[in-house]
């Protein structure tokens, strides 16, 4: 432990990477994930959540924004798992986006892109345990889609099934 603690003003990113690039990526995630307030509540809310007002093409424009992120991030030296699982974070934003009025909702809470600022972070303040923590979220993440995928090849077969019955 150091003698000389790193003061608060100071960012705690340590590393080779630029400083003043971290900077301006967390000031990227801030823009689009919280930098307004619903007045009278502690409700933060970016441009993110406003640019997904418009159907369909909203959520592709902010998709591209927060690509911008995992683009920069990967640059910086994020490992393929954390990137993965920014991607992640992104096509699950913009999947759910897709669908009126709970895809708006859902986009305020999940913040995908301040989620991501902080993947990246971690990646930079401690590379191993960022890549082991990415790598296992990403493991029970495919397990969680392979689950469903179960589910819904079992659900298609009794469905065919209890159709073919009534047509008999």
């Amino acid at each position: 432990m150091s003698k000389h603690p790193v003061p608060r003003t100071q960012s705690p990113i340590l590393g080779t990477h630029q400083p003043a690039q971290v900077e301006q990526l967390r000031a990227l995630s801030r823009l689009l994930d919280s930098a307004f307030v619903v007045p009278g509540t502690n409700y933060r809310f970016g441009l993110d959540a406003l640019i997904g007002l418009v159907p369909g093409l909203g959520d592709l424009v902010s998709a591209m924004f927060s690509g911008y992120l995992v683009l920069q991030a990967s640059r910086l030296g994020a490992p393929r798992s954390v990137v993965s699982r920014m991607l992640a974070n992104i096509a699950l934003d913009t999947a759910v986006g897709w669908v009126p009025l709970l895809g708006d909702i859902f986009d305020v809470a999940w913040k995908s892109n301040n989620r991501n600022m902080a993947l990246l972070e971690r990646h930079l303040q401690d590379p191993a345990g960022a890549r082991r923590g990415s790598r296992l979220a990403l493991i029970a993440l495919v397990a969680v889609l392979l689950v469903f995928l179960t589910g819904a090849v079992v659900l298609g077969v009794l469905l065919t099934k209890l159709i073919l019955a009534q047509l008999h």
